[in-house]
């Protein structure tokens, strides 16, 4: 009696073929790997109105079912498109990130070791509700030599199928293969994926935090990812009032439901009486609502009375928790216990206060006198990312080319022996290190 193979399985299969096309993307020259993205900028003008047309047919059939967060990241439109397109256009321009050498060491004459970069391979991304996710994460993979599967949230399929429709055509056209970019029909595929390390070398979730815990707990693969973003606020004593108004509202409202987006602002006891009238005076016709804590509440009557619960909260929608602290020291203690190491800002112009904020807080990004909506892969000129990291390994931050690369050590020689530098008659090593660019 024979037996199935394990490897006879479609979706073994399907991640066989990335594999393979994984090989070739490495070695594919840097004008191919661009001309792709340019063959998916056009496309993505050229389908715009199919492409949309699909995603209107998703957004009907989630309405009243998923969150109005999750609603919104589900919805595209033109100018979205547009921005895809210019984001792939951002990709494709940027530098070469394979092949690049960032050592070169002679160890001895004749002996010359280099460390090269290189693609990480097979990556399997899992996302939900952003259709857009899909075109920045096949731009960044394509750009860096990497195969990419992908497995969008069912309420984004018409979606996200009009869109990889768009990545393979270009990728035809372009003469690469199809398999280097792939889309997972279910979550039991991504389940028999998680199992085999051989085929797949990087598993990237986009979305809940129930979704990134449960693929870390699922796999032995690493895995890229944040599970929570709960950004933080800082107004110093020294804040100027305009500019904390206008930071926090733009960090809280410009797209609440984006991980990047705060969802507390703690306010030094200093500059509360100031501070903390001028953001409810803003925030509250906006439709934003706001929890603060007991000293926030008899400044300001209007709030709502925070719980423990609010300190720990990601709302993605416009609820702002609000807390007074007494200095910055509480300020940093309260991020060390609440925060997720995504995104953390202070806003102030004392410049001691803000070198310490910069120096202490434990994050991915933090920023002074800046909105936190800036910690984006768009933003930072990498053109796209593939998600967010908040780990300490590998990659950290929005995570762009630099995230999908690995290196190599290239050793080129002329018949040295190990023997000749040991025993008792040691030849010694050289290892001077040689100008990168020659």
């Amino acid at each position: 009696m024979t037996t199935a193979s394990p490897n006879s399985n479609p979706i073994h299969l399907m991640a066989q073929a990335a594999r393979e096309a994984s090989r070739r993307l490495a070695t594919t020259p840097a004008e191919p790997r661009s001309d792709v993205l340019l063959r998916l900028a056009a496309e993505l003008e050229r389908q715009g109105s199919a492409i949309l047309a699909a995603n209107a047919q998703d957004v009907r059939a989630a309405t009243g079912v998923i969150d109005a967060s999750a609603l919104e990241r589900l919805k595209l439109d033109a100018a979205k498109l547009d921005a895809m397109a210019m984001g792939v256009r951002a990709v494709a321009d940027l530098r070469d990130p394979l092949h690049q050498v960032s050592l070169r060491r002679e160890l001895d004459a004749g002996l010359e070791l280099t460390r090269v970069s290189c693609p990480l391979g097979v990556l399997c991304v899992v996302f939900e509700s952003r259709p857009d996710a899909l075109i920045q994460i096949s731009a960044l993979a394509l750009k860096s030599g990497n195969a990419v599967l992908l497995k969008g949230g069912s309420e984004a399929r018409h979606s996200n199928a009009a869109l990889l429709t768009a990545v393979q055509t270009a990728l035809g056209a372009a003469g690469l293969p199809e398999a280097a970019v792939q889309g997972l029909p279910d979550r039991a595929a991504v389940a028999a994926l998680l199992q085999r390390p051989d085929l797949v070398d990087l598993v990237i979730p986009r979305g809940s935090r129930e979704l990134v815990l449960s693929l870390q707990a699922a796999t032995r693969i690493p895995v890229l990812g944040h599970a929570d973003g709960v950004c933080h606020m800082v107004l110093d004593e020294a804040a100027d009032t305009a500019m904390a108004v206008a930071l926090v509202r733009d960090a809280k409202l410009q797209y609440p439901s984006a991980c990047n987006a705060i969802e507390t602002v703690l306010i030094h006891r200093g500059a509360a009486a100031r501070l903390l009238p001028a953001l409810v005076a803003d925030l509250l016709p906006r439709g934003v609502e706001l929890r603060g804590c007991p000293s926030c509440c008899e400044l300001a009557p209007a709030l709502l009375a925070a719980t423990e619960a609010d300190w720990d909260a990601e709302y993605g929608v416009p609820i702002l928790a609000l807390r007074v602290v007494e200095d910055l020291d509480a300020a940093l203690a309260h991020i060390r216990a609440h925060g997720s190491g995504h995104t953390e800002a202070i806003i102030t112009d004392d410049a001691a206060a803000a070198a310490r904020f910069l120096a202490e807080v434990d994050a991915a990004g933090v920023f002074h006198n800046a909105s936190t909506r800036f910690a984006d892969g768009f933003r930072y000129g990498f053109g796209a990312e593939v998600g967010i990291s908040t780990g300490r390994i590998h990659a950290r931050g929005p995570v762009g080319l630099e995230g999908l690369l690995s290196y190599r050590y290239l050793l080129r020689g002329s018949g040295q022996r190990v023997e000749d530098y040991s025993g008792p008659s040691t030849k010694p090593f050289r290892h001077r290190d040689l100008p990168l660019d020659e």
